[in-house]
């Protein structure tokens, strides 16, 4: 994982008003391994994927195009 970027992105998603959360899986074999949410600040909701029952679904390559686009 590229800490630097992961930062950035963190700090992107801060000045929108949103939270990255990365998943805490430590199971390489686990669906979420590796993945990552981006939430609202006060409601903790997905803003993403909306309905998606597993919070952790995105790369950090998709994070960086909602983000940047406002869709993943």
């Amino acid at each position: 994982v590229n800490k630097g970027r992961e930062n950035r992105l963190r700090r992107m998603a801060e000045r929108q008003g949103l939270r990255l959360e990365r998943s805490r899986r430590h199971d390489k074999r686990a669906s979420s391994y590796g993945l990552y949410a981006l939430k609202t600040w006060k409601t903790r909701q997905l803003v993403s994927e909306p309905g998606v029952r597993d919070d952790h679904t995105l790369t950090l390559e998709e994070v960086e195009k909602y983000l940047m686009t406002g869709s993943v």
